[in-house]
């Protein structure tokens, strides 16, 4: 009696706790090739930041330990992250329109890889919309200190991944006609309501601290040395919920979804 040693597969072809290479890399081509995400993404965010950013005032007007300009740079760059994390989640309602989440039921790929592999996704194009803004900042009179350009920069990445929880939330809940839709004013009313753009103060302020947006710009901005350590405390632990709430939301809508 024989016995065959099956040959190892390629690394492109392993599974890893049931995570697939070959898939996420699929995936990233059918992102790049996706060209109104790249340009929401990629383009609008430093488009933005060039109209609101480059005054010549802002420039020499010092914020914290950089100036105006900077501080301009780190909120756009936090709300190019948004819209691309955002959007990479919510990708899962155009494709369960098509079939392809019923499809992929087929396949020994599971549930969680194939949630954890939408999060990378969208947490790569996050990235790519981070170091476009920065890159375009750093050449267009952005002043940070060297260790606020560092920790800026992967703040915005990094909390970041609580809209991509959104979005995937978003894209369990809403059909695929409405959610694209619906991405752009929640962003928007997200954005100004947390403060993102412009400060807030009074009960305007009050209000901005339950929104995700302004737990996110806090941290963000800490770098600049203008936050005291309770609003700092208290970021994180808005972060924190709000990604718990978003993670089970997507969680429990996908669980529903599965279940047909």
């Amino acid at each position: 009696m024989t016995t065959t040693v099956p040959r190892s597969l390629p690394v492109a072809h392993r599974v890893l706790g049931g995570f697939r290479v070959a898939f996420l890399r699929m995936e990233l081509i059918r992102m790049l090739r996706n060209r109104r995400t790249l340009l929401i993404t990629l383009v609008m965010p430093p488009l933005f930041f060039a109209l609101f950013g480059l005054q010549s005032d802002y420039r020499t007007q010092p914020f914290g330990s950089g100036n105006v300009t900077g501080y301009v740079m780190v909120s756009l760059a936090v709300y190019g992250a948004m819209v691309a994390t955002t959007s990479g989640g919510a990708m899962v309602a155009i494709e369960r329109a098509q079939g392809w989440s019923r499809q992929l039921r087929l396949t020994p790929l599971r549930p969680v890889a194939y949630i954890a592999t939408k999060v990378a996704v969208a947490m790569v194009l996050g990235l790519a919309s981070v170091t476009v803004v920065f890159a375009v900042g750093a050449i267009c009179g952005a002043r940070l200190t060297p260790s606020a350009w560092v920790f800026c920069f992967l703040l915005a990445w990094v909390c970041s991944l609580v809209f991509a929880a959104f979005g995937l939330f978003l894209g369990y809940l809403l059909p695929s006609e409405n959610v694209m839709q619906i991405l752009g004013p929640a962003l928007a009313a997200l954005s100004f309501g947390g403060g993102l753009f412009i400060p807030l103060h009074g009960w305007l302020g009050t209000l901005s601290a339950f929104f995700p947006t302004h737990g996110v710009a806090t941290l963000v901005r800490m770098p600049f040395g203008d936050t005291s350590d309770t609003s700092i405390a208290l970021a994180v632990v808005n972060v924190a919920i709000w990604t718990a709430v978003f993670v089970g939301g997507a969680a429990m809508m996908f669980r529903r979804d599965t279940a047909r």
